[in-house]
């Protein structure tokens, strides 16, 4: 059998799949399958919209029911190494500038750096496999990084890690 994958979270991160997960068990399983009932009621299954919505939602939470048990399953639990608190690690934030070519600084970013099951860009969280993260994690607070993104090399200064 194929060794599963580790899913690398921070506590918080598995506390909110576990909530996601008794939601979908609890409430909107029910809420699917009366959905269903009801649709069934409108008579001929062959050209019944709403049931086939309702089943596809089905499969749906099933589907996201069945990753979240996985991914809680093979949870790893990142702790932040305060052996070092300017190594750029997983779990911690880390606030960078983007260089010019001159040497000039431009925008300042901060971003955390956590498992790809708790990435989340738009509140700041980013995957350690993203090309970022891969680029500044065993890096320090002054070191200068080429980060090679999708639209091109990019060279930013490691400001402050936390």
């Amino acid at each position: 059998m194929a060794e599963e994958k580790s899913y690398y979270m921070t506590l918080e991160g598995k506390e909110k799949l576990i909530k996601e997960l008794e939601y979908l068990k609890s409430e909107k399983r029910k809420e699917v399958v009366e959905r269903i009932k009801i649709a069934r009621g409108f008579g001929d299954l062959s050209e019944n919209s709403e049931y086939d919505a309702a089943k596809d939602e089905q499969a749906f939470v099933e589907s996201r029911i069945a990753t979240l048990e996985k991914m809680i399953r093979n949870a790893v639990i990142i702790e932040s190494d305060s052996a070092n608190p300017n190594l750029v690690a997983l779990g911690k934030s880390v606030k960078f500038v983007e260089l010019n070519d001159d040497g000039s600084e431009e925008d300042e970013e901060e971003y955390t750096i956590v498992g790809s099951a708790e990435a989340d860009p738009f509140e700041g969280k980013i995957s350690n496999d993203s090309p970022m993260a891969k680029s500044l994690i065993g890096r320090y607070v002054g070191d200068e990084v080429i980060v090679q993104t999708p639209g091109g090399e990019m060279k930013v200064r490691i400001k402050e890690v936390k």
